[in-house]
């Protein structure tokens, strides 16, 4: 019995101390993640069609996770978001054009380029690495682009995410964004 009691405390403990309870702080995520994406899905639906989602790329949906949800993370800060997704773009369209037809080649140096260049830079965040991953196995759409796949959708997509990011996580005196660290 006493094992048990001490195994519920622990756990409540845990329960407790890990879980954000904070309906302020949860609408303030919610918001900015709602409002970046968004306004990246509205202008892809003004410019494409419903299967060419050329601005909606999937690494802005882990982004959001980060500049929206855990806005202290040295991951989530601007350097990191528009470094990290440039840098890993640019590594990704140059691996595309040297092998074009090695996808499982192309993909894992890529990535695996993408991620030491981050480090070496200290612009390392996470969603870059699907960003030059995209660049390899995107729709023939994403491909056609080059290294305009920087510009649009790559660093559009990260500025709006990054000014959305300004916006809602200052709204608050006890969330600010960027940190200075």
């Amino acid at each position: 019995m006493k094992k048990i009691k001490r195994n519920y405390r622990k756990a409540k403990y845990v329960l407790y101390k890990e879980t954000l309870i904070d309906t302020k702080e949860h609408l303030l995520t919610f918001l900015g993640a709602f409002f970046g994406i968004g306004i990246i899905g509205f202008i892809n639906s003004k410019y494409f069609i419903l299967n060419d989602n050329l601005f909606l790329i999937g690494s802005f949906g882990a982004s959001s996770v980060l500049v929206y949800g855990v806005i202290n993370s040295p991951l989530a800060q601007p350097r990191n978001l528009i470094g990290g997704h440039l840098i890993s773009a640019f590594i990704g369209v140059t691996v595309c054009m040297l092998l074009p037809n090695e996808i499982w080649l192309a993909a894992a140096l890529s990535v695996s380029l993408s991620i030491v260049a981050m480090q070496i830079t200290k612009t390392l965040h996470p969603p870059g690495g699907a960003t030059a991953l995209i660049a390899i196995i995107g729709s023939e759409k994403i491909r056609g682009l080059g290294y305009f796949y920087l510009i649009n959708p790559v660093l559009v997509g990260v500025l709006i995410l990054f000014l959305v990011a300004m916006f809602f996580n200052n709204i608050t005196k006890h969330r600010k964004y960027p940190t200075a660290k």
